[in-house]
């Protein structure tokens, strides 16, 4: 049996606590490997080596460290397709969602490339006489990264990728349940240039993540994960007086205007609900069609497409739409919630409950389900289901509609398709939502601007990559300068005050 341990100090080490936790196999339900859990003295030697690296790295030249990411880029295209297969091995997704997760990471570490310009301060020339004032970014210290199993490459490279660019040392503590891809992107940094101690990658469970949001070593610490999870988090972080950016969870709409485009509305539904099982922060949840001939009209089109969505393991290759869920314990929580909406009232359509997949009966597949007629008091509107579940609720009205997304706890995305201008400017004003989508299903923000939800979604000021992820890592230093005047005249030196 494969025992996967830690990478610190720019090596893989093996775990010393004795205690660990199973890898499965989500297309067949077996274990493939144990993965080490950390204690605190593991914790702590890899939170002091990154204190001991970070002052030098913080020291080198911002382009230099810039070069280091450009290098990182070209390792992670020479290696995208072991990479998506590792992290299909372990998580499930299909291998173009998967390559699809490497991808959308890169992306930001290639916005980081561009980190001697962001870390520019300020400059005042002549702020009073003989005095200039100016102002720099420089690194926090030592930030750690609490990461979810549902993206196992993007989310890290999110959170290391600007924090390393900016000067700091960073800890990840990835999600146990798909460990490899964290320990092979530290891997591959290490190959870029990057020195030992800069990228430490520590497995564990929650002793790991109380141990980060304790240690005095730790200054900033960002996660993504459910939203009690996340609330503690931020919590207890603030209350070691770190800085903290902490994201929870989601309930997506996406509203269906009476002059959208059907069968493209559909067609966006069926990606952004059922793409990666569901399982995404950013899935479309919950379709909002305006009126009942809009909603009859969605049904027809959503109900055949589903019927033939394919299922199964990522070694089928494109002959599968989307995998597997994560563990077990994922699978049935997902389908205790689709008895409860159907105890509290909601019309299943699409029943995928029976679903079996032949020679993979030990996996951890669900069907795909649609529901209609759901009300927003059920538990199936108001819970992340994070499964292949698309619930529809009926708005008479777009103020209906648009109350539904802004009325909701969570406020991570949401999306609108209409073919009127006028509507989606409305919509996009006075939505309380942290991210829109205009005819844009997902819509997840390209590198160079920032990820953020809001409400229940979010806690922090900051969000992820962008120029956030750059203030967030970076604390300001404001310089005021006089030099002593007279000299080149020959004088005396003289003290003024500044007026």
């Amino acid at each position: 049996m494969q025992e996967i341990g830690h990478y610190i100090d720019g090596a893989r080490v093996a775990g010393a606590s004795g205690r660990f936790a199973d890898v499965f196999n989500p297309a067949t339900g077996e274990v493939q490997a144990r993965v080490a859990l950390a204690n605190g003295d593991e914790l702590a030697r890899a939170i002091a080596g990154a204190n001991r690296a970070q002052p030098g790295w913080a020291a080198t030249n911002p382009q230099r460290r810039a070069r280091i990411m450009i290098e990182f880029v070209r390792l992670l295209n020479r290696d995208m397709d072991k990479l998506a297969e590792a992290l299909s091995r372990e998580h499930g997704k299909t291998l173009p969602d998967a390559a699809g997760d490497v991808q959308r990471g890169l992306e930001v570490i290639e916005f980081c490339i561009g980190a001697p310009h962001l870390l520019k301060g300020e400059y005042t020339d002549g702020a009073g006489p003989g005095i200039d004032m100016y102002s720099m970014r420089q690194a926090v210290g030592v930030v750690a990264g609490i990461t979810p199993f549902n993206f196992p490459a993007m989310i890290p490279m999110w959170q290391f990728g600007p924090a390393i660019a900016a000067g700091n040392a960073f800890v990840l503590k990835p999600s146990e349940r798909d460990p490899s891809v964290p320990l092979m992107l530290a891997e591959l940094m290490t190959e870029a240039g990057l020195p030992p101690g800069v990228l430490q990658v520590v497995n564990g469970d929650k002793e790991a993540v109380d141990g980060i949001l304790d240690s005095p070593g730790i200054q900033g610490v960002g996660f993504v994960g459910s939203t009690p999870i996340a609330a503690y988090i931020y919590a207890r972080a603030a209350q070691n007086g770190k800085r903290v950016q902490s994201f929870g969870g989601a309930k997506n709409h996406m509203i269906v205007m009476p002059d959208a485009d059907m069968e493209k509305a559909a067609d966006a539904l069926i990606g952004a609900g059922y793409g990666a099982a569901g399982e995404r922060c950013m899935a479309i949840s919950v379709a909002v069609p305006v009126g009942e001939e809009t909603a009859d009209r969605l049904i027809a089109e959503l109900v055949p497409r589903i019927e033939k969505l394919r299922v199964g393991p990522y070694t089928l290759g494109n002959d599968v739409d989307y995998g597997p869920l994560v563990t077990a314990a994922a699978k049935a929580n997902v389908l205790r919630l689709v008895e409860t909406g159907i105890a509290q009232g909601a019309e299943l359509v699409v029943d995928g409950r029976g679903f079996r997949l032949q020679g993979y009966e030990n996996g951890f597949f669900v069907g795909p389900h649609l529901f209609d007629r759901v009300t927003k008091d059920m538990d199936i509107y108001r819970t992340e289901i994070f499964g292949p579940v698309l619930s529809t609720v009926r708005a008479k009205t777009y103020e209906e509609a648009l109350a539904l997304a802004t009325d909701h706890e969570y406020g991570n995305g949401v999306a609108i398709f209409t073919r009127d201008g006028d509507t989606a400017r409305d919509f996009a004003n006075r939505v309380q939502v942290g991210m829109v989508g205009i005819n844009v299903p997902i819509p997840v923000p390209l590198s160079y601007h920032t990820f953020g939800g809001w409400k229940r979604s979010s806690f922090g000021d900051l969000n992820q990559y962008g120029g956030d992820a750059f203030r967030f890592v970076t604390k300001t230093k404001t310089v005021t300068a006089r030099w002593p005047s007279g000299i080149k005249e020959g004088s005396a030196f003289n003290f003024k005050a500044m007026d």
